[in-house]
């Protein structure tokens, strides 16, 4: 796990694109992410096979502190279900701790129970709904929260 780097981009786009429930961000909104001076600063994390150089996964988060949004996180298919996006969660949490966060925020779309039920078995609570949030299909956003106490 580390820092994204602009080098990155390509393959973080490139895997965003694989799986159906990653967001579609632009490559301007990743290089946003990637610059430490932006308002509200952003912490972009990859997950790097080291032999290879591949990422095999990314989170990105909104630092708002006390407060911060976990905006995206996504494994390739290939690398899910490998821990790699526990390894994340918990590399972004201590990142966010530095940061001077309290609590992480974040929305999932309420059929996504795979993502659900792993953000329970991390700690994360559900604090609420927003109806019709999504289009395409249109569905509920499950708001969660997690402490970094």
């Amino acid at each position: 796990m580390r820092r994204m780097r602009v080098a990155d981009l390509e393959q973080v786009i490139a895997l965003a694109a694989s799986l159906k429930d990653a967001p579609r961000w632009q490559r301007d909104a990743y290089v946003l992410a990637l610059d430490r001076g932006a308002t509200p600063q952003r912490i972009a994390l990859v997950a790097e096979d080291p032999m290879t150089g591949t990422v095999k996964g990314f989170a990105a988060a909104c630092v708002l502190s006390p407060e911060a949004e976990l905006e995206s996180i996504a494994v390739s298919a290939a690398e899910q279900r490998r821990g790699i996006g526990r390894k994340l969660l918990l590399a972004m949490a201590e990142e966010l701790r530095v940061a001077g966060v309290r609590e992480v925020l974040l929305e999932v779309r309420s059929s996504n129970q795979r993502a659900l039920g792993f953000y329970r078995s991390l700690g994360w609570s559900e604090t609420g709904r927003r109806p019709r949030y999504y289009a395409d299909p249109e569905e509920d956003a499950v708001l969660m929260s997690l402490k970094l106490e």
